[in-house]
């Protein structure tokens, strides 16, 4: 019988919980309920969800404790936080009425944005199987990702849903919950498609960081300071402006090894991969 370790499954677990708890927090809250103070606590639950995903993989790794049960586990622990928490969350907060073509609308994305995480995950552990013995290709996936991965997604979208029932939202930009409902259910498609996609997304084992240590050190604390009085003070904007700015990053160096051309050796790890 081959080992399961138990350090590793047990942060997985409790990332897993996190997730569920997300999920069933939003099914037992009542009509009427205070939505924005929900969508707090799962934004915070996500969150720790998504270090606990970087955690596992990391423990298991430094202590030589991967095993295909904690491959497994993992991928299912993600598909439930991430690829159906958010989902849940969409609906649970737009609650629309049912039976109306934007009721439809807002199911129609929240299922494609987890059947794309699924499917996401699925390439991603196919992919690393056949990876295996293959020296380029797994020095290929440390560099970026294929697809957006579906941690980054799920912050994305429950980002956007927390910043858009937000007070600042209902101050600076207020909208209708028709126009809520439209906006967040298309950026639950388009990243729903992201994740499917073969677009490059960098990886943060690819960050080689060539500056003096002391430089980086400062440079490190003042970024801290900013980003977590943003999160005591500005949680929703902080939250918003952190995991979209990842992706338009991605998006603006994918674009620009589009714009440079093949022959180009510009940004070459962001050429999209040619479809199987």
């Amino acid at each position: 019988m081959r080992k399961i370790y138990l350090i590793p499954n047990i942060i997985t677990a409790f990332g897993l919980a996190c997730g569920l708890f997300v999920i069933f927090k939003a099914n037992v809250v009542e009509p009427g309920a205070d939505i924005f103070h929900v969508l707090n606590i799962s934004s915070l639950l996500l969150l720790v969800a998504a270090f606990a995903d970087l955690l596992d993989g990391f423990v298991a790794r430094a202590f030589r404790a991967e095993s295909e049960f904690g491959v497994v586990f993992d991928s299912l622990s993600d598909a439930v936080s991430f690829g159906v928490a958010p989902s849940v969350l969409l609906l649970k907060s737009l609650s629309l009425e049912p039976g109306t073509g934007l009721s439809f609308y807002a199911m129609l994305g929240a299922m494609l944005f987890s059947i794309c995480g699924v499917l996401r995950l699925v390439r991603f552990n196919v992919k690393t199987s056949e990876a295996k013995g293959d020296a380029e290709a797994l020095a290929a996936q440390k560099k970026h990702f294929t697809g957006l991965p579906i941690p980054a997604g799920a912050l994305a979208a429950v980002a956007a849903n927390f910043l858009l029932f937000s007070p600042f939202a209902d101050r600076f930009f207020p909208m209708s919950l028709e126009t809520k409902a439209i906006v967040l259910t298309s950026l639950m498609i388009l990243l729903g498609y992201f994740m499917v996609s073969r677009w490059k997304f960098p990886s943060s084992k690819a960050l080689h960081l060539r500056v003096p240590s002391f430089q980086l050190v400062f440079c490190t604390v003042i970024s801290a300071i900013f980003i977590f009085y943003g999160m005591l003070y500005f949680f929703p904007i902080m939250f918003a402006f952190i995991t979209w700015s990842y992706l338009v990053l991605a998006w603006t160096l994918s674009l620009i090894r589009l714009i440079a051309g093949k022959k180009s050796k510009t940004l070459e790890d962001f050429e999209p991969d040619q479809e199987d």
